[in-house]
């Protein structure tokens, strides 16, 4: 006993030894390494991550000018023009939307043949809807903890009503927009259900009584009928499922296909550079975004303490599943440290941030992924588009919570069934949020609807959806970008193997992918050239 009472306190100073060794051991490396750092290393340093430090410091003088610029209560019009370099990025972006998903999704799914496709397809529709479900799940156990909606709803300023939307129309206008019957016509407009009145005449017929002779009455009354219409934008959804079917096409035509694939391949090349000429303007545009919106605000300290506590949960809700959960999936499937991936990311996160839009960072995304953080170009062309389409985490978190906010504002009980309604419609609908800034106002309305809740009180929360849309933006654009992660690693075996009817795949970074990455350089004509040679 004696003996083990006194080994026991020299085992515990080996142990305090050995972890201060070891300390003083890391400590000097370190020490050696901050005294190796030269200028050139710090000039390096800089010039490689030039683009996330200058996108930073453009969010924090953004900032810092918007909020010096509120005491001098700007009018609409001088905010317009002081926003315009911000309004300038965003129209250069979304210039480049549509050309850059067609050509990604086209090139993409040609590279790769019908099984290895329909596999990875699946893969990311797992991904899609696992991610949903728990943003909804997030949402709605927060919401209810929380209980922002406790209080009297005087505090609220009502505004203007909103349109009303029949949720199976809406529905039924999600799958008419996967089927665009004018394929151009698809690339500036979207079918959306209209409403017009119509006047019913009834007949009705009058049994001979003491009062009145017998003979027939006319009555009519107005009814609203659904007739075909259309909105502005982008049928991103027609357009996705229509290059899906055309690149799988152009794929299975081999030879044949070749002159169509080569000229998406060289379309989707042009878009990306003119992407790295736009990056260089992002830092300006992303300022003004910024400082504009804070100076366009209402007054904060307004804000009543429902909305306050509201703005709280969603800040929270999206918190959880964009710090948390994401990067736990991703280190569960894949083994690697999340957070690196992330910082890979920044750029792309902090310009959805800005500009409110998981479509206008398509092409920034496209860049962070494929440089940054070496995602096979196969995967990011067919995962980035569709799930800049349908994939919408913070959108579906942010719908389920404010459903159930409001019916909390109107003293409404939710019952299970209702809550469960809530969260499938939540995740329906945001399949059908177009990649735009403030869509999931209006799939709002068809969460309510589900439940009986009052659609005009959208507008309770109108006064934070601004801040509160570049959250879930910014959310949004980290779940696809994290799924194109775990699809390229769970697809490996398939990319691997090498498939000969691609005529313009190389090896690029042999060192760093063991298998074929579609060529993005001059290697291709390179390697042409001396093949014709040879066959001289």
């Amino acid at each position: 006993m004696v003996q083990s009472n006194g080994e026991n306190p020299q085992r515990n100073r080996r142990g305090l030894h050995q972890i201060r060794s070891a300390i003083q051991t890391r400590s000097m490396l370190a020490k050696k390494r901050v005294e190796n750092i030269t200028k050139n290393d710090v000039k390096g340093f800089f010039t490689r991550n030039a683009f996330v430090l200058l996108t930073i410091a453009a969010v924090i003088l953004g900032i810092a000018l918007g909020f010096a610029l509120r005491p001098y209560k700007l009018s609409y019009r001088e905010v317009k023009y002081f926003s315009f370099p911000g309004e300038l990025l965003m129209r250069m972006l979304q210039m480049l939307v549509l050309p850059l998903l067609v050509s990604s999704l086209i090139t993409g799914m040609a590279a790769l043949d019908g099984r290895a496709s329909g596999r990875m397809g699946m893969r990311a529709v797992i991904y899609y809807t696992t991610t949903t479900v728990i943003a909804v799940f997030i949402g709605i156990v927060l919401v209810l903890i929380i209980h922002p909606g406790k209080g009297s709803r005087d505090e609220f300023i009502k505004q203007p009503k909103i349109e009303q939307i029949n949720p199976a129309d809406a529905f039924l206008d999600l799958i008419r927009n996967m089927f665009p019957p004018n394929i151009v016509e698809a690339c500036t407009k979207q079918f959306k259900t209209q409403y017009a009145k119509r006047v019913v005449h009834v007949t009705i017929t009058v049994n001979d009584t003491i009062l009145s002779v017998n003979g027939s009455q006319v009555i009519s009354r107005e009814e609203m009928i659904p007739v075909p219409g259309s909105v502005n934008g982008v049928n991103a959804l027609g357009l996705v499922v229509f290059s899906i079917c055309f690149g799988l096409i152009i794929g299975g035509m081999r030879e044949k296909g070749q002159p169509l694939k080569d000229f998406f391949d060289c379309l989707n090349e042009v878009i990306m550079r003119l992407v790295a000429i736009i990056m260089w303007y992002a830092p300006v545009g992303i300022l003004f975004l910024i400082a504009g919106k804070i100076v366009e605000m209402d007054d904060i300290a307004n804000m009543g303490g429902q909305l306050g506590m509201y703005t709280v949960t969603v800040i929270c809700g999206l918190l959880v599943h964009a710090v948390i959960v994401l990067p736990t999936l991703y280190f569960l499937i894949t083994r690697k440290n999340p957070f690196v991936f992330i910082a890979g990311l920044l750029q792309a996160l902090i310009t959805a941030l800005g500009t409110s839009s998981s479509s206008a960072t398509l092409p920034i995304t496209f860049k962070c992924l494929e440089e940054n953080n070496k995602v096979d170009k196969r995967v990011t062309r067919f995962v980035l588009p569709v799930g800049a389409t349908i994939n919408m985490d913070g959108t579906a978190l942010y719908e389920a919570l404010a459903a159930i906010f409001i019916a909390q504002v109107n003293d409404y009980d939710l019952n299970f069934g209702q809550i469960l309604t809530i969260s499938i419609t939540a995740t329906a609908a945001s399949i059908g949020a177009a990649g735009i800034p403030q869509a999931g106002l209006v799939t709002m309305v068809i969460v309510l609807t589900s439940v009986g809740l009052p659609t005009d009180d959208i507008t309770l929360i109108i006064a934070v959806d601004w801040f509160l849309d570049r959250l879930r933006t910014t959310t949004n654009v980290l779940g696809d970008s994290i799924g194109a992660g775990i699809v390229e690693h769970l697809s490996r075996h398939e990319l691997q193997k090498k498939d000969p009817e691609v005529g313009n795949s190389v090896v690029e970074e042999a060192d760093k992918k063991p298998y074929q990455l579609i060529c993005q350089e001059n290697e291709c004509d390179t390697e042409r050239s001396v093949d014709s040679e040879t066959k001289m």
